[in-house]
């Protein structure tokens, strides 16, 4: 038997960490858990409390807009499933969790984006902690939020963001990085204040990058949102642990191919809005 030649308690400083974290804002931590159970009981009462053929005819039109008449009627075709195997309001709680951790996770990765493609010293501060982030195994993220949060919704969402965000991140660096150097040159020429530049240039050329990353932490927090269950943070992802917690091979299989459905919604709308853009359609344009 091998024995241990040295031993560093680094679990044991983690701990400590998150219970002096978990201590001293605890004020925060609750302020935080009322604003996000207030805005998931918000959704929820959009997507959740209507009738289905309601919601599922909005989402199927928004299908339409995004991408065309064969998303739409596949979208419904696809809802009307969910609904026949009764996870359809599962599906609307994995909705709403998606579209939150969605939405914090670009408010705050894209502007940090921003930053790390205008600053070296902050991509090079920030790369490292996404690689961190996105090597991480998924259910680690779900402990300290469950020990400051403690079960439900919350520590659901908050794991799903910090799961999410790195793409969000990246994905802004690259595409500002990428737009032609002459093209900002030329409007620095014209005397643009920077803020101008950003605004007017580079985010405009960059928005096609941008979405894709947008689609990865969709992707992403959709994934996590199903990992999420087994912290009561409720949707799908609870069905499909409690499927696995009874061998339930129909109820698996059942909500499974309710987070694929949903997964090719979301995933077809954000391409196709993303298609829809200003500069997209002009590239393809120039290739035909």
């Amino acid at each position: 038997m091998n024995e241990q030649l040295f031993e560093l308690p680094l679990g044991d400083w983690v701990t400590s960490i998150v219970d002096w974290i978990t201590t001293t804002f605890a004020v925060i931590f609750d302020g935080i858990k009322f604003v996000l159970e207030a805005v998931y009981s918000g959704f929820m009462f959009v997507l959740g409390d209507p009738p289905f053929l309601v919601v599922a005819l909005v989402l199927a039109i928004l299908a339409f807009l995004a991408k065309g008449w064969k998303l739409g009627l596949g979208t419904l075709i696809g809802f009307f499933i969910i609904e026949g195997v009764g996870q359809w309001h599962n599906a609307m709680e994995s909705l709403s969790l998606v579209i939150i951790a969605t939405v914090v996770a670009l408010v705050i990765g894209i502007p940090i984006g921003i930053w790390a493609a205008r600053n070296e010293t902050v991509s090079a501060v920030v790369r490292p902690i996404l690689d961190f982030l996105q090597t991480m195994p998924p259910f680690v993220y779900l402990i300290p939020t469950v020990v400051i949060f403690l079960t439900g919704a919350v520590p659901g969402l908050i794991a799903t963001v910090v799961f999410a965000i790195a793409p969000g991140i990246r994905f802004t660096e690259l595409g500002i990085r990428q737009v032609d150097k002459e093209v900002v040159e030329a409007g620095q020429a014209f005397g643009s204040p920077p803020r101008r530049i950003l605004r007017e240039i580079q985010l405009p050329l960059a928005l096609p990058t941008i979405m894709g990353g947008v689609n990865q932490v969709i992707m992403l927090a959709l994934s996590m949102v199903v990992i999420a269950g087994m912290v009561g943070a409720g949707g799908l992802g609870l069905a499909v642990y409690q499927s696995l917690g009874r061998i339930d091979i129909g109820l698996g299989f059942e909500s499974g191919l309710s987070v694929v459905i949903l997964a090719m919604f979301l995933d077809r709308v954000t391409v196709g809005l993303s298609d829809r853009s200003p500069v997209a359609r002009a590239a393809k344009s120039t290739a035909a």
